[in-house]
């Protein structure tokens, strides 16, 4: 999807995602001391307000200005505006010019190309001692799992994403296929299991 189409998708509902954080990156970075933080593909940016409410300064970025308006709104609303910068960007294209301790990236499902450029200019974003940490559709999950996009050119697999860094330094902490309960929201009916993938890896040269 384009900008524009992503614009206006955000635009038909309150919200598209949950307020709460991602379950992973909730779950998976409540340990690390705050810092300088960079949501990439932020959203309506529910896992920055979630780091800014922890202490972190942190930058949303997104090519949608209507979910960064949006996340503002949510932001101020609750008292986190001003630990938040939100900036308008293609995560593909755009370069740092300042580092963090940590880049978020969750659920950017892009073509393997724009994928990997992506992920170079989150990584090399990182402060040495800094923490990239990613959540995405894993490619089992089209086959095996439910829900997630159904263009295999899209999904991922945590050895996919190490190969996207290239010949960075890092020490891989998880990399790994992990599942995901996805509720029925029906009576009666089971819950299903979703397959995403999982990297956390700390920058160290």
């Amino acid at each position: 999807m384009d900008v524009e189409s992503w614009d206006t998708r955000y635009a038909a509902t309150d919200l598209v995602w949950s307020a709460a954080p991602n379950q992973f990156v909730a779950d998976g970075l409540a340990d690390l001391p705050p810092g300088r933080a960079l949501d990439l593909a932020a959203g309506e940016g529910r896992n920055a307000i979630w780091l800014a409410g922890r202490g972190w300064d942190v930058t949303a970025l997104d090519f949608s200005k209507v979910a960064l308006d949006k996340g503002r709104a949510v932001a101020e609303a609750q008292g986190l505006g001003d630990p938040i910068t939100w900036l308008q960007a293609d995560a593909t294209t755009w370069r740092a010019d300042s580092s963090y301790d940590l880049v978020v990236v969750a659920y950017l499902q892009l073509p393997p190309d724009q994928r990997r450029a992506a992920h170079r200019h989150a990584f090399a974003a990182l402060e040495v001692g800094g923490t990239f940490f990613l959540v995405a559709h894993d490619s089992t999950n089209l086959v095996e799992g439910t829900g997630g996009p159904q263009d295999p050119m899209v999904l991922m697999e945590a050895d996919d994403v190490l190969s996207d860094l290239g010949g960075s330094t890092f020490d891989v902490i998880r990399a790994e296929r992990i599942a995901r309960v996805v509720e029925s929201g029906h009576h009666g009916e089971p819950d299903r299991t979703a397959y995403d993938c999982l990297v956390r890896v700390v920058r160290t040269a």
